[in-house]
Order: C-alpha cells, then sequence, then structure tokens
C-alpha cells in the first residue's frame, strides 16, 4: 500500500528484456535505500514493484507481462527518470489517499495547460472507466495522489498539478501523446459497483 505521495524522480540505470520479462534498476538515494531489502514493494511510476535485489544504491526489480502490457513500463530505457515512492508503514502520515499501486490502466495526455504556477493535465482514459471518475474524487497518475478536475464522461478528466507535484515528479513534463499509469481509487469502485449491483436486483424484483 502506498499513499500517492511521490518521494522524487530517480534515474533508470539498467535494462535487460526477456520474453515476457523486464529486468531493470533505478538509481535511488541512500534515504529511500535505508532498511530497503529484497521482497519489499516500492511504485515506480505508480506501479507496485518487488525488490529483486540491492546493489548499493541502485535497485532491481522485474516487470512480468501483465504489467508491461497495463504499464508504461514496458518503455523504460537507461536514463529515463521515474517517479518512485516506497511503500507505506503504520504510523506514516498519509497525505495523499491509499494508492495500492495495482494500475488499472494507461491514459493518453491530451492537452497540457500552463498558465503561470497553474499546470493542467487532460488525460483520455476508456469511457468505461469514467463511472468512477468523480469531480473532486481521488485519482492516481504515476502513482501520485491527485484531485478530479473537470470530467467528460466521454472519456476524459483533468488534474491540477501544484508546484510540489511538479517538483517531486515527471507530470509536469508530460507532452500531448503520452501515456501515463491510472489507479482509479478502489473505495470508489466499490461504492459504484455496489450501488449498481443492489439497483440491478431490485429492478429484476421488482421493488424499485
Amino acid at each position: 500500500m502506498f499513499t500517492g505521495i511521490t518521494r522524487g524522480t530517480f534515474r533508470v540505470t539498467n535494462v535487460e528484456r526477456e520474453p515476457a520479462l523486464l529486468r531493470y534498476a533505478v538509481e535511488l538515494d541512500a534515504k529511500l535505500v535505508a532498511g530497503l531489502e529484497p521482497g519489499a514493494s516500492v511504485a515506480i511510476d505508480g506501479v507496485c514493484q518487488t525488490v529483486v535485489a540491492i546493489r548499493g544504491i541502485e535497485v532491481w526489480f522485474d516487470a512480468i507481462r501483465e504489467t508491461l502490457e497495463k504499464t508504461t513500463l514496458d518503455v523504460l530505457q537507461p536514463g529515463t527518470l521515474v517517479s518512485v515512492e516506497r511503500s507505506y508503514r503504520i504510523g506514516d502520515e498519509l497525505g495523499g489517499h491509499e494508492v495500492a499501486g495495482h494500475v488499472t490502466g494507461t491514459g493518453v495526455v491530451r492537452e497540457v495547460r500552463k498558465q503561470g504556477h497553474d499546470v493542467g493535465l487532460r488525460i483520455e482514459i476508456p469511457a468505461s472507466h469514467m463511472k468512477y471518475v468523480l469531480k473532486k474524487g481521488f485519482i492516481a497518475v504515476d502513482g501520485s495522489s491527485l484531485t478530479v478536475g473537470d470530467t467528460d464522461p466521454v472519456g476524459f478528466f483533468e488534474v491540477h498539478l501544484v508546484p510540489e507535484t511538479l517538483r517531486l515528479t515527471n507530470l509536469g513534463n508530460k507532452r500531448p501523446g503520452e501515456r501515463v499509469n491510472v489507479e482509479l481509487d478502489a473505495r470508489t469502485v466499490a461504492i459504484v459497483d455496489t450501488v449498481e449491483r443492489v439497483l440491478a436486483e431490485r429492478a429484476r424484483e421488482g421493488t424499485l
């Protein structure tokens, strides 16, 4: 589990591609590596990844076929900067919202709006997901917990990025056409699905 508060961007140092498998390393810093052990969970651009090995401050991960098909990790290259967050520990301040690191899928940046310190992204996702995206609700984009701005049921939502988010993530550098990892808020999904199921059951029973 993660908080959606990215701790910074860090450079991919090695990438090894095999059939249906990507092995890669990210160079972190001493603070993030402290106490980190193989088997621990780390969010890389919002994707929950298991630490495979640690060599100094270089941390290795494996991404399997399903992860590569659902996320942006498939295009990692040496030199790529990725957003990183270690897993939430009991007693930590939540700060954002609970993020599982189980990416729903990728969205596409369709518009970038910059006006002074105000930076906004308009992101396209499948229209079928929009019933879970509520204005002023939570959504995770590349692992960052963000508040949803305007929405469009045909398959768009907007987010606005504060200066601290711009400083700690890559989101301010996104260009139209780039993909981002999107994780829907699990609580919103559960509530919407439950309400739909109850209403469908009542309709079948003729009690509506």
